[in-house]
Parts: structure tokens; sequence; C-alpha cells
């Protein structure tokens, strides 16, 4: 995040979820029995850039969000943006003073990077409907304070991870008008993902000069084919956000208007938001599995993105895959069911992973076919789900995981 010129960060343990904890009696407090111990896991992160940047979000269509979200809209509607603070550990959802503490955030945040308040985005990740502590924020901002640095992404990244088990960072560079331009990241998210906008959490960072307006074209285009195409479970979040800051220092033509350069501007955005989905995919609660299903010969993109979600999103089929059971019928059911029209009867499905490929279904029938084969070939890490369809001539792709036992024990005591 931080490879893109002009920018900082950094991420520090400030104690946010011992700290919501703490605020509500739990059984072993009443026995006075001793606490689970403190987690170090860094909890705070602060991003920063040395100028006003020209920026724009989009949000999640839930209709409960959190506070953040609106405070952050509200700061975003002149297009200028010059910091991020996020926390994880408690989403600020669902609270009285949610609304008052989103902006006490900002004011943390202004202070201490010598910034307006209005030009600060804020987030918040984790348990919902419980009072976020704003003192281990205050002091985490403090920790911070002079400590941003371009090797502080990795730490800002860790910060706003939940019940994440690996980071998520990345960065493109491309040329525009003959000059180098860096686009970078984090994103976080295991659970509580059926995107309906853009990602959990995800902070975008680039110095090419970009217009807001454009900016926010080339969001809604990248996340539509990427991040709106993953499923782990079938929530969408209170609290998804994903935001971008352009400082322009790399010194190209800004873009202004949808013409070559901004083509080349989102296709590298929707290239690395591929990948990022794969990442928040694999990364899902419990998951062993990446699922990708890949649907062509739909009538329509909307047909196909339509069925492929629908697989993803199938608990049969996810289970299946943790079971490494090729089991076609599961899939031609979630066709069947996703509203998208198709000839059923012109349906191909086959499975592919490093171990090879099987065809289980030809022409809307299943197919006799290697039990064996097929079940090595499911037990692989990174499985995809191959549909062809007999409609027309578009495609798409959706990005998903298997569905385990301990999805289940991470989310029955999510809380406590």
């Amino acid at each position: 995040m931080t490879a893109a010129l002009g920018f900082t960060a950094q991420g520090v343990c400030a104690g946010v979820k011992a700290a919501t904890n703490a605020g509500f009696e739990t059984e072993a407090m009443r026995k006075n029995e001793p606490q689970k111990p403190v987690s170090d896991k860094r909890d705070l992160a602060l991003i920063y850039c040395e100028r006003p940047c020209s920026a724009a979000a989009i949000f999640t269509k839930n209709l409960v969000k959190s506070d953040t979200i609106l405070v952050s809209r509200e700061h975003l509607k002149n297009g200028v943006a010059q910091a991020v603070i996020v926390n994880s550990g408690n989403a600020n959802a669902c609270n009285p003073d949610g609304m008052e503490k989103a902006r006490a955030m900002c004011a943390l945040a202004a202070d201490a990077l010598g910034v307006a308040e209005d030009d600060v985005i804020v987030a918040s990740t984790g348990v919902i409907g419980q009072p976020l502590p704003l003192e281990p924020i205050r002091a985490g901002v403090e920790k911070m304070r002079g400590s941003l640095s371009r090797d502080g992404s990795a730490n800002a990244a860790e910060a706003i991870m939940t019940t994440d088990t690996v980071k998520k960072e990345w960065a493109v560079e491309l040329e525009l008008d003959g000059k180098r331009v860096v686009i970078g990241g984090i994103a976080k998210g295991s659970g509580m993902i059926h995107i309906n906008m853009g990602t959990t959490l995800s902070f975008v960072t680039t110095d090419a000069a970009v217009s807001a307006e454009m900016l926010r074209e080339a969001l809604i285009e990248a996340a539509d084919v990427s991040y709106n195409m993953v499923s782990v479970d079938g929530d969408t979040s209170t609290n998804d956000t994903l935001a971008i800051m352009a400082s322009g220092l790399a010194g190209n033509r800004e873009i202004t208007e949808k013409d070559e350069a901004y083509r080349s501007f989102t296709d590298a955005l929707t290239l690395a938001f591929k990948e990022v989905a794969k990442k928040l995919a694999a990364d899902g609660e419990g998951a062993t599995k990446l699922l990708i299903c890949r649907v062509s010969g739909a009538e329509n993109i909307d047909s196909a993105k339509t069925i492929a979600k629908s697989i993803i999103c199938s608990s049969l089929v996810k289970a299946a895959m943790f079971g490494a059971d090729a089991n076609c019928g599961r899939i031609l059911c979630a066709i069947g069911y996703s509203g998208a029209y198709t000839d059923v009867s012109r349906i191909d499905v086959s499975y592919k992973s490093a171990k090879g490929e099987i065809m289980v279904c030809g022409n809307g029938c299943g197919l006799a076919f290697d039990e064996d084969k097929a079940k090595e070939i499911l037990l692989e890490k990174e499985i995809t789900i191959i549909v062809r369809l007999g409609d027309g001539s578009a495609e798409a792709e959706a990005y998903g995981c298997d569905l385990t036992y301990d999805y289940v024990k991470i989310n029955g005591d999510y809380r406590t």
C-alpha cells in the first residue's frame, strides 16, 4: 500500500477487542476466574498521504451500516481525502453513540497527522452491537504519532485483520503517459463475506493523477467482476468499505474521462482486484480450498455472473468440495434456481485442479467417470468448477471456498 508515491502507514496493538470485552460482564468475571490472555495482535492502523488526494469509495448495500460508513461518505462528498484510520476488534455498528465515536476517531487521526478532520476516512471491523471503546484508540494513535513510514504497510495490513489467517497486501505498476504509475493496497476478509459493493475492508492507494469521479467509476467497474463475485458464507457485512486515494505524484496527465488512460488504469485495478478476491475466498473462515467457478457460453454477462455466483454460494456445493465429492447434481441444482435463463439440455460441467480435469456432466446429464481420479482432483487446495453453457458467448468467474466443520466452530463463539 505504501509502494505508491506519497503514502506512509503504520499499525499498532491498541487492545480494542480486549477493552470491548471488558465492558461486558462475562461468566468468568462473575466467578472471579482468570480472563483469557490479551492478544498482542495489531488492531489499529493509520494511512497517510503527504498531500490531499483525489478520493472515492464504495460501501455495503446492507441497510444496517456501521456509522463509520456514514461519516466516511460525508467526508468524501468533495472527492478529497488525505488519511485513513481503521480499527479491528469492534465494528462500531448498531451502537447508540456510533456516530460520535466515528467522528472522534477522525479527530484523533487529524490531530496526529496534521490534516483536516473531513479529509479522514474512517472504518471499523469486528463484533457488531457492542460499544466501541475510545480510550485504546486514543492511546494507539498516540503510539503511532510520528512513526508512519514507507515500511508500515504490513503492520497496517495486520491491524485490519479479524479472523483472517494471512495478511492481504498487493501492488501493481503500469505506464501512463510515459510515467511509471503504482497502485497498491491492503484488504481483510474471512467471514461474513457475500460482497455486494466492494469488499469487507480494502484500502487502495495510487500515485496516478485521477479525478475523484473517474476513481469512483474505476472502483465500481473493477469491483463488479472481482470483489462482488466473492462469497464465503452468504452474509453481506455491515461494514464493507472499498476506498481509494490518488496522490497524483506520478506526474501523468490527470485522468478526467473514460479514455485510453482510464482503460489502462481500470484494467490494472481489475487484474489486481481479481487476485485479491481469490485471496479473500481462499482465507474464508475454516476454509481448506479455494473454489473458482468459471462459466462460459452464457446468453449475457448478467446470466454468467448470476450462475457462477449461485454455484459458489451453494452450501451443498461447498460441502461437496470439502468432502471431495464430484456430485454434478449439486452444480446443476444451483444453476437451476439461480434465476438466470439457460438451456439445461446443453450444460457441461467439469472439475479441474493441479491434478488434471474430469468431465462429470454432458448436455445436462450426469456422466460415468473415474471416481478415484475425481477425488484426486478435488483433494487439491485450488479447484476450478468449469460450466459450459450453450446460450451465447458471455463468461464470468466467481470465487468462494469449501464449507468445513471449522466454519461453525469459529462462528459459534465469535463474540465470546
